[in-house]
């Protein structure tokens, strides 16, 4: 009866909060819970309703939390001048978080190289997340580098390319990426500007809440994952508030 009487409480107030009123001391009264309980024996279902119904309130909570975070990094998502930019004109912002050795972002990126070329309205920006260790930070380095000399999307396009990508496969790549000079490119991502912006691009993600890569952001809608229909899906979603 314990148990019972512990579940009836619970459930009790599991009603209460998800219809919006106060639990107060109602469960503390044997008459009134033990009418509860006979209630909800009677009828379960009622138990099932109030637990979905909270966890929407917990979804809404969820989401409204998330677009107060991403309005409140707006200019850091979308106008970091330190970012790299394709379709810079674009009335539409995307923001990628992404890592060179995450193997959804390299399966994302031919999708998303289309996606840039062909919706010229479409202001690509990329953010290095790198949570994938050395390899990783060494390959968004180089990517600066490339950047620097105006092959950024070159680099992003073989860096994701590449099935096993180390510090030996770097030269070779910026060479294929159209990168002139290899020495200035590696110590362009090498400088304290590039490790503070690295850094600043890590914490980004961190204060938003992104766990994972890849994750897309346009406007206030977060993408996660390699889901490009419904990265493509958010973006037909702008243009139409847009227009």
């Amino acid at each position: 009866m314990t148990i019972l009487r512990h579940f009836t409480i619970a459930a009790l107030a599991l009603c209460l909060t998800a219809c919006g009123k106060p639990v107060a001391h109602a469960a503390d009264d044997p008459a009134f819970g033990e009418k509860v309980q006979a209630y909800l024996m009677a009828h379960p279902e009622v138990v099932e309703q109030a637990i979905g119904k909270l966890q929407q309130q917990k979804q809404a909570q969820a989401e409204q939390t998330a677009i107060a975070k991403i309005r409140s990094h707006k200019a850091a998502l979308e106008r970091d001048p330190r970012d790299f930019v394709v379709n810079p004109t674009g009335k539409i912002t995307v923001v990628e978080f992404f890592d060179y050795q995450c193997g959804y972002c390299k399966l994302a990126a031919p999708e998303v190289v289309k996606l840039i070329r062909a919706n010229p309205d479409v202001r690509f920006v990329f953010k290095d997340f790198v949570i994938f260790g050395p390899e990783s930070e060494a390959a968004a380095r180089a990517a600066i580098g490339a950047g620097r000399q105006g092959r950024y999307l070159e680099a992003y396009q073989n860096f994701m390319s590449e099935k096993a990508m180390n510090h030996t496969a770097l030269p070779r790549l910026l060479k294929a990426s159209g990168v002139g000079d290899l020495a200035k490119a590696q110590a362009a991502g090498a400088d304290a500007s590039a490790t503070q912006k690295l850094k600043d691009d890590h914490q980004l993600a961190v204060d938003l809440g992104i766990e994972g890569t890849p994750a897309f952001l346009v406007g206030e809608i977060l993408v996660p994952g390699a889901d490009i229909e419904a990265l493509k899906a958010a973006i037909q979603k702008a243009r139409s508030k847009a227009a």
